[in-house]
């Protein structure tokens, strides 16, 4: 009783920084990970075990099955959430549970031999990730009062991509010393940080974070929920599905420029490869981080569908600046665009997803639309075979169709947006 009283004070009385900041946490961890994990220790840990020739299919196959298993996975842990009855809590027993089996298959990565087992050990990775992930999610529903739910996706987002930044600098510079023949103690030490980092997390978001004691719903089926977390009514919820249509379009051209950036730099000749893969996907870090909070706040007053429209379309100007240019300036310049444009559209694209929710199916829904997320970066990995397939026809060639697959993305994405009707809760 007493933490029902809790969660009513916690709703009623302002959000403070402190609130936003206690649920959110968690996802610096999360993200620093697996950003780092998928630009820059993957695609050099694939190198010890691929020809040079198919490295990116190699690469796009094991993170195309991995985003296959969070796509399936994620919305379920998210309904088995929404219905759970634990005593501390729906949410915080899944985050615990998935952050100890992440920590205990991390060290994997590194101990592989081979493809196969390196690829074992990665989708074992992202089904206890998309465990802490699919529950996590439903924080922001359950707890952060009507009016401010576009600021709380913003911060959300500013903590994601400050986690990916940080992560990405300090594995980048460790990365770069194990591809030049370091020794493997710098791959350790690039699987150390990253795991230190979520651990601390886990431990904050476990001990600040004040959730209701699950409530003590009827006995239900493990099987029952799996069949129904996909379920949408398609006529009561077409711009769901019209949002899930855009998410999906915007992030998969984000997917390929973050998978396959160390790749294209190597082809440019661009020193330090992997040092200037970090610096890339910094720029556009921070790019984001400049807009994310505003962006979210300001959606709060006049919604969140034009600030989406106008990110993806950002999106698009600096690809086609990559696409005009080979120039390494340029490119760095394009990053900040890209940025931007993630920072708008993923603070307001996810308030979005937010707006939509049921009541009672919050972290089902949200693992439904994180679908999207994961099924994008499905649909980028896939684009590996095709660089290949066309850098074989001819040098260069095969990062000219991803650029231009990139571009077509995001404008498509902010299209797909002019069929969304929003309502603004001020």
């Amino acid at each position: 009783m007493m933490e029902v009283k809790n969660q009513s004070s916690l709703k009623s009385r302002q959000f403070g920084r402190w609130d936003y900041l206690k649920i959110t946490i968690l996802v610096f961890a999360t993200t620093g990970l697996w950003q780092s994990m998928h630009s820059l220790i993957l695609p050099i840990r694939i190198l010890d075990f691929a020809p040079e020739a198919e490295k990116n299919t190699y690469l796009g196959l094991m993170t195309f099955v991995g985003l296959i298993i969070a796509m399936l996975l994620q919305p379920v842990f998210g309904a088995i959430s929404d219905r759970s009855g634990f005593r501390m809590g729906k949410r915080r027993p899944f985050i615990i549970i998935g952050v100890l089996c992440l920590l205990l298959f991390l060290p994997g990565i590194g101990l592989a031999g081979s493809y196969a087992v390196i690829f074992a050990i990665y989708c074992v990775m992202q089904i206890s990730s998309n465990a802490v992930q699919g529950a996590h999610q439903g924080f922001i529903p359950d707890l952060v009062p009507e009016g401010k739910k576009g600021q709380a996706s913003g911060i959300k987002s500013f903590v994601e991509m400050l986690g990916g930044v940080i992560l990405i600098y300090i594995v980048g510079k460790l990365m770069d010393n194990y591809a030049a023949g370091g020794g493997d103690q710098w791959l350790w030490f690039s699987l150390l940080i990253p795991g230190i980092i979520l651990l601390v997390c886990m431990l904050v978001t476990i001990f600040t974070v004040k959730e209701k004691t699950g409530s003590a719903k009827s006995p239900f089926s493990i099987k029952e929920v799996i069949c129904n977390t996909f379920k949408i009514d398609i006529r009561m919820n077409r711009r769901f599905l019209w949002f899930l249509a855009s998410r999906l379009f915007f992030f998969a051209a984000l997917g390929i420029i973050q998978q396959f950036s160390l790749y294209f730099l190597m082809y440019l000749g661009v020193p330090d490869p992997a040092s200037a893969a970090a610096r890339f996907l910094i720029l556009a870090v921070v790019g984001m981080l400049v807009v994310v909070y505003p962006a979210g706040r300001l959606s709060d007053r006049i919604g969140r569908k034009p600030i989406a429209i106008t990110s993806a379309f950002i999106g698009a100007f600096g690809i086609l600046l990559i696409i005009l240019t080979k120039d390494y300036t340029m490119i760095m310049v394009a990053a900040g665009f890209i940025g931007v444009a993630l920072g708008g559209f993923s603070s307001t694209n996810w308030a979005m997803a937010i707006d939509m929710v049921s009541t009672g199916e919050e972290a089902r829904y949200l693992g439904i639309a994180n679908m999207a997320t994961a099924g994008a970066g499905a649909l980028a990995r896939l684009i590996g075979p095709v660089i290949d397939f066309f850098e074989k026809q001819s040098l260069g060639m095969g990062y000219q169709v991803m650029l231009f697959t990139c571009l077509f993305l995001f404008v498509v994405g902010g299209l797909i947006l002019t069929r969304i009707r929003e309502k603004i809760n001020r």
